[in-house]
């Protein structure tokens, strides 16, 4: 009698031909699905463009200005409200919009077509400054406090005026929804393997980090620009990546992990945009 053992199996069974078949064909059907998915997803994203107005720049985003616009005016009291209000201080204040529409009315900005409002917020922790799209600038009481000049001052609201100009909520937005798309692409086409759906959303992640960094090198650059235009000393933006990187407590990650480039590759930049822009 054989002692060799022998496999009985039908579409279930991994070892019989029918259920490699199975197997191997769900896979393929499963890789053509990802695979179509991706491909809208791809042709959705660099199809959609847009011309920047000021900067001249073919631009992947979705939003228009004036939903950019509707956008930040209905999420600035919320923003405001989530770091304690807005600063009781009305000199303060002042000082900041005065130096925020100084920066406007006397550079490119003016031409653009947004609604600028500054506002200078309580939260007196939070070393911060931020831009909504179309137009909302904030900065926080505890930035505020340890500028020492109005050009610092300039430099900081300059660098987030940026963002505003570069469209970068827009671009952040309309990247963010290509990359989700792609990963569930690579989920679906993987057949639900979740290392490479793991792999995939860290891909995913680390994108969306060097993007955030290449839009904070591009606001420092055009916030030096509008600084010179406007008739601020473009130096003092280095003095305010000082302050930041004091706030900071000196801490440091390797910048492929960080959202914000290091603060020597910043400082190194703006110089090289000072000596663009005053050329």
């Amino acid at each position: 009698m054989s002692t060799r053992r022998r496999y009985y199996g039908g579409t279930g069974d991994p070892y019989s031909r029918q259920g490699r078949g199975a197997g191997t064909g769900r896979f393929k059907f499963m890789l053509i699905i990802g695979l179509l998915m991706a491909g809208y997803q791809a042709f959705k994203y660099y199809t959609n463009t847009q011309t920047n107005p000021i900067t001249g720049e073919e631009q992947h985003v979705q939003w228009t200005p004036e939903q950019e616009k509707a956008i930040g005016l209905n999420s600035a009291p919320q923003m405001a409200q989530q770091h304690g209000g807005i600063h009781p201080d009305e000199r303060a204040r002042a000082s900041v919009t005065a130096v925020g529409n100084r920066l406007i009315n006397n550079s490119i900005v003016r031409r653009s077509n947004y609604d600028y409002n500054f506002y200078l917020l309580r939260d007196d922790r939070t070393v911060n400054a931020f831009a909504l799209p179309g137009g909302q600038v904030f900065i926080t009481a505890a930035l505020y406090g340890r500028l020492e000049n109005e050009d610092q001052l300039a430099g900081v609201l300059g660098h987030e005026i940026g963002h505003v100009i570069h469209r970068h909520g827009a671009e952040r937005m309309a990247k963010s929804g290509f990359i989700q798309g792609l990963i569930q692409s690579v989920m679906i086409g993987s057949g639900g393997d979740g290392s490479i759906a793991q792999i995939a959303n860290v891909v995913g992640s680390y994108s969306s980090m060097k993007y955030g960094r290449d839009q904070e090198l591009e606001s420092d650059d055009f916030g030096v620009r509008l600084m010179i235009e406007a008739g601020y000393d473009p130096n003092n933006l280095i003095g305010v990546m000082d302050i930041l990187e004091e706030a900071s407590g000196g801490a440091k990650r390797p910048e492929f992990q960080s959202t914000h480039p290091s603060p020597e590759n910043r400082r190194a930049k703006i110089k090289e945009a000072i000596e663009k822009y005053s050329g």
